[in-house]
């Protein structure tokens, strides 16, 4: 497993939106991604008993609607300081099927490391289909 630079920038940006506005059980989850261009865009997730989006998939529609649609690195982070928080497996399907290419934040505290989705998911299932679609 090869890591990368660890972007402290998008660890604080994700914090700062966890801080700021998770509020009660609904959102509890804060992303941050940033773009190949270096833009930053924010989510937080919005749980529901029927299985709401976790807030990288948030992540992945707002950087659409901001007109960006190739992200480089991810992170989550936890409400109540609870720090970065690594994808749950439905994210790391789908983020890798996105962005093939993505690097993410995972670890604790002063052990955070930024590595591939391919490390997070080895040996997964490509959604060929869609990788036809985006190009």
């Amino acid at each position: 497993m090869q890591t990368h630079h660890v972007d402290h920038d998008l660890i604080q940006a994700a914090a700062n939106v966890a801080r700021s506005r998770c509020r009660g059980d609904n959102h509890t989850m804060a992303a941050a991604g940033r773009a190949r261009d270096g833009r930053i865009v924010t989510a937080v997730n919005a749980y529901h008993f029927t299985g709401g989006p976790c807030a990288e998939l948030v992540l992945i529609g707002a950087a659409a609607a901001q007109g960006v649609y190739d992200l480089d690195t991810v992170v989550a982070v936890g409400d109540r300081e609870r720090g970065v928080v690594p994808p749950c497996g439905r994210c790391r399907q789908v983020l890798l099927d996105y962005f093939p290419t993505l690097n993410v934040i995972v670890g604790e505290n002063d052990r955070v490391r930024t590595v591939a989705i391919t490390d997070l998911l080895p040996d997964s299932y490509v959604w060929a289909d869609h990788q036809l679609d985006a190009k």
